[in-house]
């Protein structure tokens, strides 16, 4: 048996979803204003005095606080049909299909949330270990409900999906720092292959 492990943003597409996604779900006018209270944040975060998880938190609490996961749903759907096919990269589903067709375990393995990613992963027939939102009562609580996917907690979500034993070889993709602890673990690591 075999496992692909992709990296979304970045691997498989050429923007940050979820930034495109607050832009289809909010409209430029209400992303520039919240984008603006948040600068704080995302100054921290870029001078290394915030995480990226606590950065990002704000972020979704700020434009998805209160939310009903019906209405977010909604959103997510028309979005994977609308506006993501419009960023991905033609090479990386090309290898994603390849690995589909030799019959491979594919996982994408994302710090995005899972929250829209899972339509996606859904239509294409592929597994999805990403950062989980809190739900109370059917509404977004603004916090995490699961520790940002990113970094060595991509190989600690894969750890406790899969049996690693079970597969005589691991085939691992990404573009960043964050996806470079899967080299721990995989046989052939590919970093930013997807972007000449």
């Amino acid at each position: 048996m075999n496992l692909a492990i992709f990296d979304f943003d970045g691997t498989i597409t050429t923007k940050d979803s979820f930034e495109e996604f607050i832009l289809f779900s909010q409209g430029g006018a209400k992303t520039a204003v919240g984008l603006f209270k948040k600068a704080p944040a995302l100054l921290k975060y870029l001078f290394g005095s915030m995480s990226n998880s606590q950065a990002k938190e704000e972020i979704f609490a700020h434009f998805y606080q209160g939310w009903e996961t019906i209405k977010f749903d909604m959103y997510a759907e028309h979005y994977v049909k609308e506006r993501l096919p419009q960023i991905l990269r033609p090479a990386a589903l090309e290898k994603l299909n390849w690995h589909k067709k030799e019959g491979h375990t594919i996982v994408i393995v994302s710090a995005s949330f899972e929250e829209y990613l899972k339509f996606w992963c859904q239509e294409e027939g592929v597994a999805l270990l990403a950062t989980k939102i809190e739900v109370k009562d059917g509404k977004f609580t603004g916090k995490f409900a699961s520790p940002n996917c990113y970094g060595d907690e991509k190989i600690r979500r894969i750890k406790q999906a899969y049996n690693l034993k079970d597969f005589s070889h691991i085939t691992a993709y990404g573009d960043t720092k964050g996806d470079l602890p899967l080299k721990e673990i995989a046989h052939e690591f590919h970093y930013k292959p997807f972007t000449k």
